[in-house]
This record gives C-alpha cells, sequence and structure tokens, in this order.
C-alpha cells in the first residue's frame, strides 16, 4: 500500500474545469489489500460514480445521478457491464506493458484518464487519452492524427502497435470528440441545479500547539471559486501569513486553509484580527474574529468540550492526508491533461465497448 501511494503521489491533481468529463481507471497487480481493478467518472471536478472490484458494482455519488440511476435502471446495468467489460482492455494492455519494458514481476499499476474539457470562455473543447504506468507518463492519443505519442523508451513497441490499429483509433477519436462532448452537455443539464448552487463553509480556528500558528480552516462549502486571507483592522494582511490551496472533500465538496503566526501579536491586540473566507461574486463574506476561546486545539482547554459538530484540530499533513484518501477512494485521476477510420460512430459507451472488445458479453 505504501508503494501505491508513492506512485500516485508523484502526479499532479489538475485544478478543476467547470466543463469537463473524466473517467479514471486503475489496474494493479501485486499490491495487498487494494482492489485490482478501480473506475471512476467525475464532471467538472466532482466524482459522480465509483467502482472497484471488490465491490463489483457502480456506486452512484451524488444524488441526481442517484435519482437518474432509478429513473433508467437499464442504462446503469449498462454502466456497469460496461466498468466490468473496460477491466479486460486493459488487463490485456498492461501484459504488453508488461512485456516490451521487460518488468513482468512486483508491482505493476496502470492509470488511464480519458475525456473532454470545455473552456469556459472560449467555449473551444479538447480531449484526452492517456496512460501512466508505475508512476511514470507512458503513452497518450494525439487526436489530430490518430496516432500514439510517448516520450517513456519503454513505451517505443506499444506505440508501435497501437499505431496500426487503424480501426480502434478511428473509434476513439469519434468517442472523445463527438460522443463526449454530447454526454458531457447531457451530464451537466441534469446537474446543472447541483453544480449552480453555492453552499457556505464551516469555518474554524485552530492550533496545534500554543507557539504554534492559528489555521483558519474552512470546510464543505461549493464551488471552489473563494478565497481566504487575514486582516488586521479591516486590511489584508501578507505578513507572517501562509496561505494553502483548495482541496476536494469526499462529499464533491471543497476545503480551504489560511494560517497565520501569532507569536508576536500581542493579547490585547487578538482582537483586531480576522479570518475571512470570500465567494467570487458574492457580496457578504463570512468573518471570523482571531479570538482564543473559540480556537480548537489538541492541547488542553478544549479536550472536554461537547460540541462535536465543529472539527478538532486538523494537522500539518492533513492536505496529504485528504490527497490519498481522494486517489484510493475516489477515483481522483493521475496526470494533468498537458496539451491542447471507422465513419460509423458510436453513440454510448456501451457501444464503443463492443467495437473494441467484441468477444466479451
Amino acid at each position: 500500500m505504501k508503494n501505491l501511494i508513492m506512485l500516485l503521489l508523484l502526479f499532479h491533481i489538475g485544478s478543476t474545469v467547470k466543463h469537463s468529463l473524466k473517467i479514471f481507471f486503475m489496474l494493479s497487480s501485486g499490491v495487498p489489500n487494494t482492489p485490482d481493478y478501480v473506475a471512476a467518472g467525475e464532471l467538472g471536478g466532482i466524482l459522480i460514480a465509483y467502482y472497484d472490484s471488490n465491490m463489483k458494482t457502480l456506486e452512484p455519488r451524488q444524488d441526481w445521478i442517484r435519482e437518474s440511476m432509478e429513473d433508467d435502471p437499464r442504462q446503469w446495468e449498462t454502466l456497469i457491464k460496461n466498468c466490468k467489460h473496460y477491466k479486460q482492455l486493459l488487463t490485456d494492455e498492461i501484459r504488453s506493458f508488461k512485456q516490451y519494458s521487460n518488468q513482468t514481476g512486483g508491482v505493476h499499476i496502470i492509470q488511464e484518464i480519458m475525456g473532454c474539457e470545455q473552456d469556459d470562455e472560449t467555449k473551444q473543447t479538447v480531449a484526452f487519452k492517456l496512460y501512466g504506468y508505475n508512476g511514470e507518463d507512458f503513452i497518450r492519443f494525439d487526436i489530430e492524427t490518430e496516432k500514439w505519442i510517448t516520450s517513456n523508451p519503454l513505451a517505443k513497441t506499444t506505440k508501435q502497435e497501437w499505431d496500426r490499429k487503424t480501426a480502434s483509433n478511428g473509434v476513439w477519436k469519434n468517442f472523445l470528440t463527438t460522443v463526449c462532448p454530447d454526454m458531457m452537455k447531457m451530464y451537466f443539464n441534469d446537474a446543472k441545479s447541483f453544480l449552480d448552487r453555492k453552499v457556505p463553509p464551516s469555518v474554524s480556528l485552530l492550533q496545534m500547539t500554543p507557539s504554534s500558528p492559528v489555521t483558519c480552516h474552512a470546510t464543505g462549502f461549493y464551488p471552489d471559486r473563494a478565497m481566504m486571507f487575514w486582516r488586521k483592522d479591516g486590511v489584508e494582511i501578507h505578513e507572517h501569513v501562509k496561505k494553502g490551496e483548495i482541496f476536494h472533500n469526499h462529499d464533491g465538496t471543497f476545503q480551504l486553509s489560511v494560517n497565520m503566526n501569532v507569536s508576536s501579536v500581542p493579547a490585547e491586540d487578538w482582537m483586531s484580527y480576522s479570518c475571512v473566507f470570500q465567494f467570487s461574486g458574492v457580496e457578504d463574506n463570512i468573518i471570523t474574529k482571531l479570538n482564543k476561546s473559540v480556537i480548537r486545539t489538541n492541547w488542553g482547554k478544549n479536550e472536554n468540550r461537547t460540541d462535536k459538530k465543529r472539527p478538532m484540530m486538523i494537522p500539518v499533513t492533513a492536505a496529504v492526508v485528504v490527497l490519498i484518501l481522494l486517489i484510493l477512494v475516489g477515483g481522483v485521476g493521475f496526470v494533468v491533461y498537458k496539451r491542447k477510420k471507422d465513419k460509423r460512430s458510436p453513440n454510448s459507451i456501451s457501444e464503443l465497448t463492443e467495437k473494441l472488445n467484441p468477444e466479451t458479453k
């Protein structure tokens, strides 16, 4: 498990693109206590469905997806079948990866991300299909040329083999440039009320030790177009302040922290400081005064408080823990998309899997 975590943490997590549909896959071998196959779907940076080989079913992760499943159970059964079929495709691919890279023993992890994104401003749509193998970029599909591109010497033979599969490459191009954008629009229309909502955060002041910086921690907010900062007497300050990044929560909301070193702040001046949470496009801010009596700690006076709804102290490593959980449980992808003929187009993922894997029923 430790090796798997280290490999996955080598990759970057992409920033949320509002109009995007991404499908993630991971197939592993030699990794104990971990599903050997994981598939997940993400819409606009929000996990909407998850499947793994232990569960053997596709689990909706948002209420509107669950309602869709109840309205059309056949479609959901088809998606479950597709998840199972795609495992065989990945199994065949990882077999060739091992063969051509002369790595047949030990731990092996193949990751794939495919999908499409639409720029909010230009409305330009880009599509992508790329693979990682054992913690490294391996190979990616070039939409324009219908060829495979790699800078990894271990993938050269795989590139040559896949370049010759012109029919399959034509199917992939059509799926990524036509079917995926249509699906993205359909899902965004179904999820419009959910994605357009604004959920305010729960804000807490946290401190690990009496000499540690005070952390202003906001969690449970949506969307991620937000910022947070410290100010004194109504003016934003930057000295002794460290801003954190926005991270996903497992339920599709977000969290954000900003630290301030208070070691040089006299006790009588504490109430001059405040933490401000600000949603983009929203006038009303959430303001939290720097007050010792409300700081959550791990070191004494607040241990016996009965308010269980507010979070206890979050260690400095919380961001790493969240990242690991997202990767292993939520199906977060392994790389950021870095670069922007079969004429019969499949009209669904079901038809796509049948075209690429016709022997599996």
